[in-house]
């Protein structure tokens, strides 16, 4: 099956977007300190930390996400509870992003994340079923007497 090919192209797409999403949010962030921009009051300096924040966090969680899918290629084996939660989580955000994205960006970005999208869930669906069957013959062995 394809499932080894599949997790190591979405840990590449994700460890190659993780730079990308710091850049965006760094750019962001010299826009707000140089127009010393705030909402409602809020200190520009404030808002600048905390887009820096936004940025590194999400490029944090993008590259931990891409080394579950890393490892589950490599290894050729379902990633564990933690990585499945850490891949289904990335999943959402992306869908959110897209859903966002279309009317802000355009659908070139829709695109983009729709197949970053499609790239976990695949992988996730690929890896699945192995689990299950693990764990059914375990289940199902008589006990010894």
């Amino acid at each position: 099956m394809a499932r080894r090919p599949i997790a190591l192209v979405t840990a590449a797409v994700l460890l190659l977007e993780a730079p990308g999403i710091v850049a965006i949010n760094a750019v962001m962030a010299r826009f707000v300190e140089v127009q010393a921009m705030s909402l409602d009051g809020m200190d520009p300096d404030a808002m600048v930390a905390g887009t820096w924040a936004l940025g590194i966090g999400s490029g944090v969680a993008l590259v931990l996400c891409g080394l579950v899918a890393l490892v589950a290629g490599v290894r050729d084996r379902s990633p564990g509870r933690f990585g499945r939660a850490l891949l289904i989580g990335c999943a959402v955000v992306h869908g959110l992003l897209g859903a966002v994205a279309v009317g802000l960006l355009g659908w070139k970005a829709f695109a983009f994340l729709m197949v970053v999208l499609g790239l976990l869930v695949l992988t996730l669906v690929a890896y699945g079923k192995e689990t299950l069957a693990e764990e059914a013959p375990a289940a199902q062995e008589p006990a010894a007497a």
